[in-house]
């Protein structure tokens, strides 16, 4: 007899991706983009079809949807600003953004919502790549590059919602390969450390998106915090493909599992009497963890009416 979860890993990766919720849908928009450019690049390729842009050295799809410095080029490509943002042409490119969006996004979620992850990632983007743009305009180091550089890559949105959480719950702590135990808030500055350190070494534009995004992560955390909500505007958006939920699966309280069937035998009681248990269990020791602010609004009405029985 075979008990627990049998499932490959890989099968537990589609599963994820065919939920319904906002991270696996952020997740696979980036690898359809990817998928998609990867395909039509090929098939360019075998029938010797020019698909470069040598002026930017990237294919031509890859110009037509990168975020470029030049302004005069953005306000004829001003779409590039939220494409960018869903765009890898490199496979590890892709793979390393995708882990930090899974690793972040699954902790952003046991916290808040999943439409603050959607909004999260959004404003990172714009504003990494706002950072991109104003920091080439800007700075004199820049300013033989501004005609032909590009932005691509989640990397913005992707540590924004990295930077959030750990602004969120500072103290929260993973543990890492090779490296143990550690609070987020510390992988956090590593990041920052990393693309602050990394600009004069290559890929500037970047590092200087990251940090863009880095910058609404943490205000946006800061001022939820407070009991403010940076983007309230954006709830108003009317998003069909997308069905928002809480981070977590919602469940039933203790009260409401077992209404209107039959009387239950001892074995269900006490099953029933040790889910709720565990729940109860799981609920204080995030208030041990992150206090009592980082609860969502079901776990705190589970807590109040069980301290009413």
């Amino acid at each position: 007899m075979i008990y627990g979860n049998t499932q490959s890993p890989l099968d537990n990766f589609f599963t994820f991706i065919r939920s319904r919720s906002v991270l696996a849908r952020l997740m696979l928009i980036n690898l359809v983009v990817f998928a998609a450019i990867s395909i039509v690049n090929l098939f360019l390729f075998l029938f010797q079809i020019s698909s470069g842009n040598p002026s930017f050295g990237v294919s031509t799809i890859t110009y037509w949807l990168s975020v470029p410095s030049d302004i005069s080029q953005l306000l004829l490509r001003p779409w590039t600003l939220v494409t960018y943002m869903f765009l890898q042409e490199g496979f590890f490119h892709l793979f390393f953004n995708m882990i930090i969006l899974y690793f972040g996004g699954r902790i952003f979620t046991e916290y808040l919502d999943e439409k603050k992850l959607l909004k999260t990632y959004i404003f990172s983007g714009l504003l990494g790549a706002a950072f991109f743009i104003l920091a080439f305009n800007a700075f004199p180091a820049f300013a033989d590059s501004v005609p032909k550089a590009l932005a691509l890559g989640s990397s913005a949105s992707v540590l924004g919602i990295l930077i959030a959480i750990a602004t969120y719950v500072p103290e929260y702590t993973v543990t890492l390969l090779l490296i143990g135990r550690i609070k987020l808030k510390y992988i956090a500055i590593i990041f920052i450390v990393i693309d602050i350190f990394s600009i004069p070494s290559g890929n500037a534009g970047g590092h200087i998106a990251h940090i863009g995004g880095a910058v609404w992560g943490f205000l946006y955390a800061s001022n939820l915090k407070k009991g403010k909500d940076l983007a309230t505007f954006f709830d108003r958006i009317k998003w069909p493909t997308f069905k928002f939920s809480s981070g977590r699966k919602k469940k039933h309280h203790f009260e409401d599992v077992y209404v209107n069937r039959k009387p239950m035998t001892d074995e269900e009681y006490n099953a029933r009497k040790m889910k709720h248990q565990k729940n109860i269990d799981r609920i204080l020791e995030k208030i041990s963890r992150s206090g009592y602010q980082s609860l969502t609004k079901e776990e705190k009405e589970i807590l109040f009416k069980n301290s009413k029985q």
